[in-house]
């Protein structure tokens, strides 16, 4: 299998395969161009199954050949098998694998880089054909090639989710032009045109909704499989399904410039951001292969100083055995591929990690601060309870209050119509002036209606029987006729997914606190509904800064979510700063380390799981490929491991690592499904 390096202007290599060069060096017009054969409605999926198949092709054609000169060689002799026919025979079935490694090897020796897996592998084989071991020598390149296929095919399944991402915009749109529907690519349309979109296609790009309503699927974007409805004048992003009748869509934004643009480029740069653990890695291959390059050298030589009956042959065949096991592959592969399935798992569940460091750092939150409103609770006031006095009118007093609210702005005035419905059009307000701090008095068929807070009814001299310490919501008090008739309280909706994140970040061990704008008695009340034992309200900007600060102070690792704008301060000193609902706002995107895309809290338990799940399968490897190469490598310099433990420590590990990395992409995390 080929191997292709890419060197930044510095001639720095920047990775390893073919396979990593799509995360680590394409932006995401390039991915798209790569894929366009991949939309959703011209993929063909007997090409992928037919380029898997070639996959296979040189390492069978080399274990045929292998076996064959095997069976020669020992069990059924032939007279001709022999001398420089034998030679050709093996060295043919070496070359089927080997050339691209060689090629890769010298490539990688005219940038710079030395050192590499592939003049490992490149010695320890041409070595072991040197002294006469043909066999082993074709069985090392051969099983280190069956190796690269699992790998390629491994990361393959890890950008799955990124490659169903790019799938989602079409190549082409339909718009109306002069009346006429006409059928042109999606780079070329302009913001202003008309998209038509017949049920069970794909929006190309951003956009207001013309039609009355629609129906979509959004899951490509969110992860979540309920459909979405729209109405009019609402916006549509490119990658949603209309489900229903055919529509008609205002574009609003570039092609280039859509949310589902930003957050594949968000997606395939997040491996630019490494991990601790992965540049340890990185580091410690450049210090770690020179060496065991040097030894090989010594095992080979320095025992003719000691030795009385030392053979070059087995002391040669001792440090290329060494030099097999020594290649860092295991490591140099799984970490990575480890951090891609995080990414791709977390992906394909609508959760956009900016980096794999993230991955770590999440992994490691022990506490949890959060906004109130938007994050835990729906950032639109409802009305709660209506409280008025027994012998009122209460429909007839509702449509005044929803006429005198008409005039106003303010987002009490939208609960309250969404509440009542459409304004009376028999109601005739006389006059209206507004109160500032206060409410609104309107005159109506000439009484007097007082709508607004208790210090409005104060300030007419309306006695009432309500203590307003007592109610825990926003309250709006209302006199009619000089006549106290009751109050109406309005409430922010907590999400029905909220008391069960909470739950869920309790079992595994993270510490939540709520911080808020909003007054201390809506803040105590809506977190005592969730759990949340520690709780701050009437805070500003620089009041949540400090509280995180004396959080941090206690040495606890800590995430702060919100909506990523208006917290920013708070967003900047938090070791991980998530956002909510990354697919309303660009500067979400922007400003967040971690986008929650559907704006459900309970996306937080998943997402450290992700993490924690990466960072263990990640340590596994580790641990294994360190344990299992420092044994065999013993025995090797002690003469006691031949090639064909040398090849399971280095292209054993490997295949066990990445099949371990792999569970990340299979593992089923806290779901949310239910909600």
């Amino acid at each position: 299998m080929s191997h292709q390096h890419t060197y930044n202007d510095k001639g720095e290599q920047l990775c390893c395969t073919q396979t990593h060069k799509v995360y680590q060096n394409a932006n995401a017009e390039e991915l798209l161009d790569n894929h366009k054969d991949h939309n959703h409605e011209g993929h063909d999926h007997s090409h992928e199954g037919e380029h898997t198949w070639r996959l296979f092709i040189p390492p069978v054609l080399s274990v045929i050949l292998l076996l064959t000169a095997i069976a020669f060689d020992n069990w059924l002799p032939q007279g001709w098998f022999k001398d420089s026919i034998r030679f050709i025979w093996y060295l043919i079935a070496y070359a089927i694998v080997g050339f691209p490694v060689i090629k890769d090897a010298l490539v990688s020796i005219k940038n710079g880089d030395i050192f590499s897996e592939f003049l490992l592998m490149t010695i320890a084989t041409v070595g072991a054909f040197a002294i006469g071991e043909y066999p082993e020598a074709v069985a090392v390149m051969l099983f280190y090639a069956v190796g690269e296929v699992f790998q390629t095919l491994a990361v393959s399944r890890a950008k799955k989710n990124i490659q169903f991402l790019l799938d989602q915009r079409p190549d082409e749109v339909t718009i109306f032009e002069n009346g006429q529907a006409k059928t042109i690519p999606a780079l070329q349309t302009k913001i202003g045109d008309i998209i038509q979109l017949k049920p069970g296609e794909k929006l190309g790009l951003d956009g207001e909704l013309i039609s009355d309503s629609a129906s979509f699927n959004t899951s490509a974007l969110t992860g979540e499989s309920k459909p979405d409805s729209k109405i009019q004048g609402e916006a549509v992003l490119a990658g949603m399904i209309n489900l229903n009748t055919v529509i008609q869509i205002r574009v609003t934004t570039a092609y280039e410039d859509s949310k589902l643009s930003k957050i594949l480029e968000l997606v395939q740069n997040a491996t630019a951001q490494k991990a601790p653990t992965e540049l340890f890695i990185r580091k410690f291959a450049k210090i770690y292969t020179p060496i065991v390059v040097l030894l090989a050298i010594l095992i080979c030589l320095i025992p003719a100083i000691f030795v009385s009956n030392y053979v070059f042959n087995d002391w040669l065949y001792r440090a290329l055995v060494f030099l097999v096991i020594s290649c860092p592959c295991a490591l140099v592969i799984s970490i990575p591929l480890g951090y891609f399935g995080g990414i791709g798992a977390a992906s394909k569940n609508g959760i956009l990690f900016k980096g794999s460091n993230y991955l770590d750092a999440l992994a490691n939150i022990q506490h949890i601060v959060m906004d109130k409103t938007g994050t835990m609770t729906e950032g639109v006031f409802r009305v709660q309870e209506i409280v008025f006095q027994p012998e009122t009118d209460q429909k007839h007093i509702l449509k005044l209050v929803n006429a005198v609210e008409n005039h106003s702005t303010h987002p009490i005035a939208t609960a309250i119509h969404d509440y009542v419905g459409e304004v009376d059009s028999n109601i005739k307000i006389q006059e209206t002036e507004e109160i500032p701090g206060h409410g609104l008095r309107s005159v109506i068929d000439n009484k007097e209606i007082l709508v607004g807070n208790f210090k409005l009814m104060d300030k007419y001299n309306i006695k009432y029987d309500t203590n307003p310490q007592d109610i825990v919501y926003t309250t709006l008090a209302i006199a009619y006729d000089k006549k106290y008739i009751g109050y109406i309280t309005i409430a922010d909706q907590i999400k029905e997914d909220a008391a069960y994140t909470i739950e869920q970040l309790a079992k595994l061990n993270v510490n939540t606190t709520m911080l808020s704008g909003d007054k201390s008695s809506v803040v105590a009340h809506v977190a005592q509904q969730l759990g949340i034992k520690q709780y701050y309200g009437d805070l500003l900007p620089e009041d949540k800064v400090s509280k995180l600060k004396e959080i941090k102070s206690k040495n606890q690792s800590v995430a702060f979510v919100g909506d990523g704008v208006n917290d920013a301060p708070v967003v900047a000193l938090s070791d991980v700063g998530i956002a909510m609902g990354g697919l309303g706002s660009d500067a979400t995107i922007e400003t967040a380390d971690v986008v929650i895309q559907d704006d459900k809290p309970s996306k937080l338990p998943m997402a450290i799981q992700i993490g924690k799940k990466t960072k263990s399968v990640v340590w596994q490897n580790i641990t294994l490929a360190f344990v299992v190469k420092a044994i065999v490598l013993i025995l090797g310099a002690g003469g006691l491991a031949t090639m064909w433990e040398a090849v399971f420590a280095d292209v054993g590990v490997s295949l066990i690592a990445i099949l371990n990395a792999v569970r990340i992409l299979n593992t089923q995390y806290i779901s949310n499904d239910k909600f």
